[in-house]
């Protein structure tokens, strides 16, 4: 393994040491899971858990009580389209 060095701002390192801490984590092993990512190196397994992880454990941006209803669905795209036809 090659020792690389990296400058940052002091309040992006405290940002992401505490982000790797809610994670179990170090912020090397974010940096190095991360330049996986980028160049295609990811192990599938590692990449499946991180979806799995991230599907459980982030919330979506609905609104309380919000329950989806197809209709509504198509009246607002057919809404936005009479907007912009390009849609």
């Amino acid at each position: 393994m090659v020792n690389i060095t990296l400058s940052a701002e002091d309040d992006l390192v405290a940002k992401a040491r505490a982000y790797a801490q809610t994670r179990n984590t170090t912020v090397n092993q974010l940096i190095r899971d991360y330049l996986g990512r980028l160049t295609g190196q990811m192990d599938p397994q590692q990449a499946a858990e991180e979806f799995a992880e991230l599907a459980h454990n982030r919330g979506g941006r609905s609104d309380e009580g919000f329950a989806f209803d197809r209709r509504d669905a198509h009246v607002r795209r057919a809404d936005a389209r009479a907007k912009d036809p390009s849609r």
